[in-house]
């Protein structure tokens, strides 16, 4: 992997009213840890990871966040339809609609403005199959048995499109298009749609579908981070703070933000060398660089 290079870190950094921490940019910070010292840098809102989050205890993650005085913003992850049998499929939808209650239940504990959004990967191809249309039908029929439930349970399910180059290991839907399509059976308070820059900004209609997904009431959530090449081996650690990259920020976040979205932006990064420096420091990079590429472009 070339060596990330960091924006400055020094001088007093605003931390954007808007902008959420995922914790996934943090990922070696345990949940107090990623708690407390996001809330000492300024910052007003947080999306949480189950991994972290079970680590300590359900009951106890909760308490946790209440006290942290952080708004709650997304929770990753639901989904990975694709499981090669019955039993698997079944344990897979149990464990989805843990997910779900666990939403709901962290969203009530969060500070005013969470939002019950749980963020939904569709998974990839099971093992053997070349069958990419037939695992796009499952994940459909999957969501689509999980509804009633987020409907009880007050949360939405927000459809995660992913970069084509993950679509056999991953995600099976690959533009915000299909998303949409795909959560137009649906109320868009129950299915809606992940707007992660990371994933769409190289589709050539993804500006159409951004106001498209306005139109129908359907982004629950806006994450952001950059794209830079060449890619490292491990293409799922190539996530950059924003600025570092190609993706321009100004025409998705306009585009974005003339739908009327006015929530939470996170951003979500996967990155090893990231990830191996200080969460302070991290955090402190994170807002400058929210601060500089992307904030000019919100309405508020």
């Amino acid at each position: 992997m070339a060596r990330h290079v960091a924006p400055e870190r020094s001088g007093v950094v605003r931390v954007h009213p808007r902008l959420s921490i995922n914790q996934a940019t943090v990922k070696h910070a345990d949940l107090a840890t990623a708690l407390t010292t996001s809330a000492a840098a300024g910052y007003e809102a947080i999306g949480l990871w189950r991994e972290p989050v079970a680590e300590v205890g359900f009951d106890t993650a909760c308490a946790m966040l209440a006290d942290s005085g952080m708004r709650f913003t997304t929770y990753c992850r639901a989904g990975f339809f694709g499981q090669p049998d019955e039993a698997r499929r079944l344990a897979n939808s149990d464990d989805n609609r843990r997910a779900i209650d666990e939403t709901a239940a962290l969203a009530a504990a969060g500070a005013e403005g969470s939002t019950p959004t749980l963020v939904v990967v569709a998974g990839g191809l099971p093992e053997g199959s070349r069958d990419i249309a037939g695992a796009r039908e499952r994940a459909r029929d999957a969501i689509g048995a999980l509804v009633p439930h987020a409907r009880s349970a007050g949360v939405t399910l927000a459809l995660e499109p992913l970069h084509p180059m993950y679509a056999t290991d991953r995600c099976v839907i690959s533009t915000l298009a299909q998303a949409l399509d795909l959560a137009a059976a649906f109320e868009p308070a129950e299915v809606a749609v992940t707007v992660d820059t990371f994933h769409i900004f190289w589709d050539p209609a993804v500006l159409n579908s951004i106001d498209r997904a306005g139109r129908e009431g359907r982004i629950a959530t806006y994450q952001v981070c950059d794209w830079k090449t060449p890619l490292p081996h491990d293409v799922l650690l190539s996530r950059h703070y924003p600025g570092e990259g190609v993706i321009d920020f100004a025409s998705l976040t306009t585009a974005v933000e003339a739908t009327g979205y006015n929530r939470d932006i996170e951003v979500e990064i996967f990155n090893a060398e990231v990830w191996a420096d200080d969460t302070s420091a991290v955090l402190h990079t994170t807002a400058r660089s929210f601060e500089r590429f992307v904030s000019p472009h919100l309405q508020s």
